[in-house]
């Protein structure tokens, strides 16, 4: 009986990753090694002797690909950096708030959700674009930051909320300040909080090609962006297809070194605690 409720339980989300994670992954990966067709997508499938590396031989022999993927990091570690600033007096505050306020503060940072996301993103539109911000790399990092600062506040907040004050009670009584006590005792407890959320902000912002699109210019182009274009305009599926197996590749990474950074994390939290 014990064993039936076990697969009850891991079977129907394994079969949904396999059917809508893996599976998708692995037509991604074959896309790859194919040869785009006479009018664009991919060439008639001739078993094994059709499959080929040159999508990737492409990428590795054009700088420009190197420069956009690093664009790419360079901004989503600028975004993630940004929202950690906002995102964090936030959720201080939610969590220091009396309990009954707590529910309509986090409601009010949620609520964005409720509408659409271009229709928000268009409404930076009409603010930037009066002030001569848009089609600027200003314009993509608000945009960005705008976004994914809910996925930042969030997991702060629920991390902050757990914290016991007697244990900042007890580094008052030891003679520390306020900013020692938040030094020594608030922002190392808060770490997997931080590193949940940084890991929620800077994934997606790797592969968003909306906001750098409709708020960012020319020079905006992003590896998201990228991937879209080799798709739906130039129809050279085996690049993209490629581009994203390097995107995926450099997100799993990232992932578990977030995984492994949270985990560091929580050691040192149970170590104060």
């Amino acid at each position: 009986m014990g064993s039936q409720v076990k697969w009850a339980v891991i079977l129907p989300p394994s079969l949904f990753l396999v059917a809508f994670f893996l599976l998708p992954s692995l037509i991604v990966v074959l896309a790859s090694l194919r040869e785009t067709g006479e009018f664009g997508g991919l060439a008639p499938f001739a078993g094994a002797a059709s499959l080929t590396i040159e999508a990737y031989r492409f990428l590795g022999g054009d700088l420009i690909y190197a420069e956009i993927l690093l664009r790419s990091f360079l901004v989503a570690a600028l975004t993630t950096v940004l929202c950690i600033l906002l995102a964090y007096p936030l959720a201080w505050l939610i969590a220091r708030s009396p309990k009954q306020r707590r529910d309509l503060l986090v409601l009010l940072v949620i609520l964005p959700f409720a509408s659409n996301f271009l229709v928000r993103i268009y409404a930076w539109i009409m603010i930037l674009g009066p002030a001569g911000l848009l089609y600027t790399p200003f314009a993509v990092i608000a945009g960005l930051v705008y976004v994914h600062l809910p996925f930042m506040i969030l997991p702060l907040y629920t991390n902050l909320e757990k914290h016991d004050p007697a244990l900042l009670e007890a580094a008052q009584d030891l003679g520390a300040n306020a900013w020692t006590r938040f030094w020594r005792v608030t922002f190392p407890l808060s770490l997997p909080g931080i590193f949940s959320g940084a890991a929620l902000v800077f994934i997606p912002v790797l592969g968003m090609f909306a906001v750098p699109e409709l708020l960012g210019g020319t020079g905006d182009i992003l590896i998201g962006n990228l991937i879209k274009e080799q798709f739906l305009d130039n129809r050279d599926w085996p690049l993209g297809s490629a581009l994203s197996i390097v995107l995926t590749v450099c997100v799993l990474f990232l992932a578990a070194l977030a995984a492994w950074a949270a985990k560091r994390g929580l050691h040192g939290t149970e170590a104060i605690s």
